[in-house]
């Protein structure tokens, strides 16, 4: 494992996270916050931190993360697939398991676009017989 620092970029729907990983003693930082303080649910917390637990290096690096675009979902997806992919660089043996687990997929589900002369992307104005 080397002493350098390792950048990665994850998306998810409009989100994009720029997250850079080096070893230290476990500080996270979104955008200048803490994890906690910038994603208050605990769910997205741990969805977050997925990768780290399943390669056992929670702790083990400090990581800085920079989130723009979307919502706080879309980000979370964005931070978990860029946070995988630091450790891929990280480790290459950490591929497996990661990849076993899809965390080094991209969603890339997003929004479907509207469609002309429709309210929306599938839905359609009432049908009026008479």
């Amino acid at each position: 494992m080397s002493e350098t620092v390792r950048h990665s970029v994850g998306r998810r729907k409009e989100a994009v996270c720029r997250l850079y990983l080096s070893p230290g003693s476990g500080k996270w930082a979104v955008n200048g916050r803490t994890l906690g303080d910038y994603f208050p649910r605990p769910t997205l917390v741990s969805a977050i931190q997925q990768p780290f637990t399943a390669t056992d290096t929670l702790g083990r690096f400090d990581v800085k993360a920079t989130i723009v675009g979307g919502g706080l979902n879309g980000q979370a997806g964005a931070r978990r697939l860029g946070g995988a992919r630091a450790l891929v660089l990280v480790d290459e043996a950490h591929r497996r398991k990661l990849r076993d687990l899809g965390l080094l997929t991209r969603d890339a589900r997003a929004v479907e676009r509207k469609k002309p002369g429709r309210p929306g992307a599938r839905k359609r104005f009432q049908f009026s017989k008479r």
